[in-house]
C-alpha cells in the first residue's frame, strides 16, 4: 500500500513519539522473522534495483502516483527565499526533486503561478523510463527544468548539478527505496549540492507504518527493510535515526515529526492508520 495513490485522507497528526505495538503488532513482526529474503535475493534485488523501477513504470506509466499537491502547504520554504524567510526576493532559486517518478512533485509547483519564474528545478530518478516520461509532459521545458537519469548512492549528481548551487533538495518516498547501508552516501552527496544554509525537504515511510506490520514471512531483507511483490524495496525509519544520519553529515535538524493519519478508502471498505515521517534539514 502506498501513500500516494489513495484517497480520503484524515488530518495529519504530528507527534516525535515513536507508535505503541499492541500484542498482535509485535507478533505480526516476530512472524516476520521466521523466513527472511535469501542472502542470494538480498544481493539480487540490489543488482536489480534500477530494473524493477524501470519495470514499474512500464506497468504503470503516469497512472499510479497522484500529484503531490500538498507540498507547498508542508513545506512553506518552496514559498519564501530560504535565507530572507520573505516570499518578495526576485533572485531565482535552485531546486533539486530527488526520485521524481513521472513528475508528480514538480509539475504542481510549475504549474503554481505564485511561484512563476522563482525556480530552476532539476529533477532525476533512478529508472530511465520515469525521467522519459516527465520530458515527454507537455509542461516540460528546458528553459526552467532539466531531468535526468542518475544513481544518487554515485557521484553521478556531480556531473550534471554543480557543487554548492542548490536552495532547496525536495526527497518524498525516495530514500526507503535505497540499501541503507547507501544512505550516508546518498545525504554526503546532497549535501555537495546544496549551499550554505540549504535545506532537504523530507518525508518517507515511519517506523510501524501499516504497510511494515502487514508484510507476511519471507519478504523482510533485514532490520525494517523489507521486499515488495514487485521487486522494490521499501525501509521505515525511525525519527532518532534520521536525524542522527543527517546530523552525523553536517546538517542541522530544523524539524523531524511522525505524521499519523487514517487513510480511507470508502469505495474498497478500507481504513487504514499510516505513519511518515517529514523533516526538514539545513547545511551548516
Amino acid at each position: 500500500m502506498n501513500e500516494d495513490n489513495e484517497t480520503g485522507l484524515i488530518k495529519d497528526i504530528f507527534t516525535n513519539n515513536e507508535k505503541c505495538l499492541t500484542d498482535e503488532e509485535k507478533q505480526r513482526l516476530h512472524e516476520q522473522d521466521k523466513r527472511l529474503v535469501s542472502d542470494f535475493k538480498a544481493k539480487e534485488l540490489e543488482l536489480q534495483a534500477q530494473r524493477n523501477w524501470d519495470l514499474f513504470y512500464k506497468r504503470n506509466e503516469t497512472r499510479f502516483f497522484k500529484d503531490r499537491r500538498w507540498t507547498t502547504r508542508e513545506f512553506t520554504e518552496l514559498l519564501c527565499d530560504t535565507d530572507s524567510g520573505t516570499t518578495t526576493n526576485s533572485k531565482k532559486r535552485y531546486m533539486l526533486e530527488v526520485g521524481c517518478g513521472v513528475g508528480n512533485l514538480i509539475y504542481p509547483l510549475i504549474e503554481d503561478k505564485t511561484l512563476a519564474n522563482k525556480f530552476f528545478y532539476y529533477a532525476c530518478d533512478f529508472s530511465p523510463r520515469a525521467i522519459e516520461f516527465v520530458r515527454t509532459n507537455s509542461l516540460y521545458d528546458e528553459n526552467c527544468m532539466k531531468a535526468f537519469q542518475c544513481d544518487i548512492t554515485t557521484e553521478e549528481l556531480l556531473d550534471t548539478i554543480p557543487k554548492s548551487s542548490l536552495d532547496i533538495i525536495t526527497m518524498v518516498f525516495v530514500l526507503s527505496a535505497i540499501n541503507p547501508k547507501k544512505f550516508p552516501i546518498v545525504v554526503k552527496n546532497l549535501r555537495e549540492l546544496l549551499k550554505p544554509n540549504g535545506i532537504v525537504l523530507f518525508r518517507d515511510y515511519g517506523r510501524y507504518d501499516m504497510a511494515q506490520l502487514r508484510f507476511k514471512p519471507g519478504h523482510k531483507i533485514a532490520e525494517n527493510l523489507y521486499m515488495r511483490q514487485d521487486g522494490t524495496r521499501s525501509y521505515y525509519f525511525s525519527e532518532s535515526e534520521l536525524s542522527e544520519l543527517f546530523e552525523s553529515n553536517q546538517f542541522e535538524t530544523i524539524s523531524n515529526c511522525y505524521v499519523h493519519r487514517r487513510t480511507l478508502n470508502y469505495k474498497e471498505g478500507i481504513d487504514v492508520p499510516r505513519i511518515f515521517l517529514q523533516s526538514k534539514f539545513r547545511k551548516t
